[in-house]
């Protein structure tokens, strides 16, 4: 049954631990622990993280280049949004599932997409923007070309992938289309891949008023090539202003454990923000972009 929240509602973050696994079945009691978990703590939104259907990569030979098993991962997807689909329809949330490689109907083009999954069943597509390094020349994934806001029942929210989030003219268009949520499902190694994507993503609430919740893989796969280790921890953070969290933290896990971040989030108080917070860095951009137009260089 759903609940009154209004403008409030209570949103998770997943620190998602990868782990070898021997068959379909024991990914999806995983994921479905997870989702099971928000619904437990009456969270309306789940976020998970990039590449955490890599975990499905153990089902074959890890020894094989890696670009191979991206693909051989693609194979799961329609298996993957029916489990989802349920997931989602059953424990009445929304569900930002990560992301798993899809392959274009008709090439062998691989793009890395997340799906945001309805408690009224059916979902909406982002694709990553953006290319690591590694995931163009190692990976051979293609980026894809349309930002999207979702329109949901609680507001409007935006998906910055890993990689997407350190690009501020992006999100603060997104900010610009309504949306006061921005979730970030990221995949890092290591700690300075994790700090960047962190870094960015506070950086993206102060500068929009709105609220960013980071779900991260941590664990890994033994033997595999770039997917042996994974760094994160998981966060909802906010703007720094006085309507918001100290320090602009909300919730965050403890680094590299296996976890849930539960925190509530008032939609409300971002919009005000956008009018009234002590500073306004959305509205002021607007003469940023007439700024910049030309800048001037001066020889000393």
């Amino acid at each position: 049954m759903k609940e009154p929240y209004g403008d409030r509602i209570r949103v998770a973050a997943a620190q998602y631990f990868v782990r070898t696994i021997h068959a379909f079945e024991q990914f999806e009691d995983q994921v479905s622990a997870v989702v099971e978990t928000a619904a437990d703590y009456r969270c309306r939104l789940l976020v998970l993280p990039e590449y955490f259907t890599l975990q499905l990569m153990s089902l074959g030979d890890v020894k094989r280049p890696i670009d191979v098993q991206v693909r051989d991962v693609a194979a799961f997807v329609p298996r993957f949004i029916e489990m989802m689909e349920r997931l989602a329809v059953d424990n009445g949330l929304y569900i930002v599932a990560g992301t798993i490689p899809v392959i274009d109907e008709g090439s062998d083009n691989v793009h890395n997409d997340a799906f945001l999954f309805s408690p009224n069943g059916g979902y909406g597509v982002q694709g990553k923007l953006h290319m690591t390094r590694f995931e163009r020349e190692d990976w051979k994934i293609e980026p894809r070309s349309v930002p999207r806001v979702f329109e949901t029942d609680y507001g409007k929210l935006a998906i910055a992938i890993c990689y997407d989030v350190e690009f501020p003219e992006l999100i603060r268009e997104m900010a610009r289309a309504g949306a006061h949520v921005l979730c970030v499902p990221s995949d890092t190694d290591d700690r300075h891949g994790f700090l960047r994507v962190r870094y960015c993503a506070h950086a993206r609430t102060i500068e929009n008023h709105m609220y960013a919740i980071n779900s991260t893989t941590v664990g890994g796969l033994p033997r595999t090539r770039d997917f042996s280790l994974n760094y994160g921890q998981a966060s909802i953070l906010t703007p720094n202003d006085y309507a918001f969290s100290r320090d602009g933290i909300m919730a965050e896990g403890t680094v590299n454990t296996e976890d849930v971040i539960i925190g509530e989030i008032d939609i409300k108080t971002a919009e005000d923000a956008r009018s009234f917070g002590t500073v306004l860095p959305l509205d002021d951009s607007r003469r940023t972009k007439e700024l910049i137009k030309h800048i001037d260089t001066e020889v000393l």
